[in-house]
């Protein structure tokens, strides 16, 4: 696999003004340009993707820093926005998508960071009362959901924004039912974690939880008739799981548009089909990870009327592939464009990396320029002088660094980074997507890649 990066990161814009604590997550919005941005100083901010402005300012609703927060998918007329903090405690938020909030033309751009600054942004006043009853309508912290015994540090929606779950310093992950206008039930609370669990997605199209822990591990977890259970375990990584992140529906086009595809890569997208999206992972052992699952070979056809389950629910996924190793330190974040399919990083080493993926130019399986370990793991594949070698055929596609940026908030880490698509008017396309990272130093910083 060539090392060469032929695509350079650029800053587009930082966000304005940023928190004056650490920053630990960026959410862009599913449908509207802008962005939500958790901080340590108990608040989340809004943001504009189109003037790269501040909307307004959540806070009130937690005690302790806010770690994570996620858009629920698929509401029209209104914004529902779920937070994760180290009070222990979950909030839900809703406002309706009008005023201030909706896209504005950019001829007609407006100045928020005035209102911003006389505004917590849920219709309160800083420092004051609130006599404001229409604004304070729009915006409301719709409700509470307690049960962690520790900090909560990551939430995730469902796609179908029925499910909401939860991970938590106690070990701990909890899925809740939204079953009522502001009414959620605990459906599951799952402990097979051996410690702290850091981060929690949700497959792309199936009820299908995914888990990264301090334990190392990653574990997968689906509804089996009335219970929650764990149906798969992902062992490979040798520290601690920082993220996992789901690959799109859609796979993005590895070639020349209409280029006659070889026998293996017609092998390989026949697979791809079958085993769904892949999961992909990064962990303080500093490797990034891909996995995929085997499909299920069918069995005998089951009478309906049948009361004796046949088979097991288990799962069973293999590590697919490595991508280069380029970072230096713990990887905390990954994130995977279901639009490009390429996949960003960052970490501990102020690194921002873009890898994407292609058909192998020859049919000789040698993968990657990394190191490895000699642990087996995936199909048939070994590790050795630096190479990996895999020994099936099926793999017909390599990843490859495609653009990379060093100190990316200056001397700070960096915790987060995601794609969105690009809103402000001197975009090239209306798909083309930008990177939103986010640091220790408080900064969201906006970059586009050209790759």
């Amino acid at each position: 696999m060539s090392s060469t990066q032929i695509g350079t990161l650029s800053l587009l814009s930082p966000l304005t003004p940023p928190s004056l604590s650490r920053a630990w997550l960026s959410a862009p919005h599913p449908n509207l340009p802008f962005v939500a941005t958790c901080s340590s100083d108990k608040s989340v901010r809004i943001y504009s993707l189109t003037s790269f402005t501040l909307l307004s300012t959540i806070t009130g609703g937690h005690k302790r820093s806010v770690r994570s927060c996620a858009w629920k998918p698929g509401v029209k007329g209104e914004s529902v926005l779920a937070t994760g903090s180290f009070d222990a405690s979950v909030g839900v938020w809703k406002r309706w998508d009008q005023g201030d909030m909706n896209p504005r033309p950019e001829t007609a751009e407006v100045d928020f960071t005035e209102v911003a600054s006389h505004s917590d942004g849920w219709g309160g006043i800083e420092g004051g009362e609130n006599d404001n009853t229409e604004e304070d309508e729009e915006w409301r912290f719709a409700l509470v959901l307690d049960g962690h015994d520790s900090e909560v540090k990551s939430v995730a929606w469902s796609t179908g924004g029925n499910f909401l779950a939860t991970c938590s310093r106690d070990k701990s992950v909890w899925i809740w039912e939204e079953v009522g206008e502001d009414d959620f039930e605990t459906v599951a609370v799952l402990q097979e974690h051996q410690g702290d669990v850091k981060c929690v997605a949700w497959h792309a199209e199936e009820e299908l939880l995914a888990s990264a822990s301090y334990d190392d591990d990653i574990r997968l977890w689906r509804e089996d008739v009335d219970d929650w259970g764990c149906v798969s375990v992902l062992r490979g990584h040798e520290a601690t799981v920082w993220a996992v992140e789901w690959e799109g529906v859609h796979l993005p086009l590895l070639g020349p548009e209409g280029a006659q595809r070889t026998p293996e890569q017609d092998t390989w997208i026949k697979r791809r089909e079958a085993s769904g999206p892949r999961l992909l992972s990064c962990s303080d052992d500093m490797s990034i990870r891909i996995w995929r699952r085997r499909p299920r070979e069918k069995g005998p056809q089951q009478s309906k009327l049948s009361i004796i389950k046949s088979g097991s629910n288990e799962e069973d996924w293999v590590e697919e592939a490595r991508l280069p190793k380029n970072h230096e330190r713990a990887v905390y974040s990954v994130a995977w464009s279901k639009t490009t399919g390429r996949i960003v990083s960052t970490g501990g080493d102020g690194k921002i990396v873009v890898y994407a993926e292609r058909w192998r130019p020859s049919k000789n399986n040698l993968v990657s320029t990394q190191s490895g370990s000699n642990d087996g793991v995936g199909d048939n594949s070994i590790h050795e002088a630096g190479m990996e070698v895999r020994q099936s055929e099926e793999e017909a596609t390599e990843w490859y660094a495609a653009a990379e940026i060093e100190g990316a908030h200056g001397v700070f880490e960096v915790n987060h980074v995601c794609w969105a698509r690009r809103a402000d008017r001197k975009k090239r396309s209306d798909d083309e997507e930008v990177i939103i990272s986010t640091g220790d130093d408080g900064v969201v910083k906006v970059w586009t890649l050209d790759a």
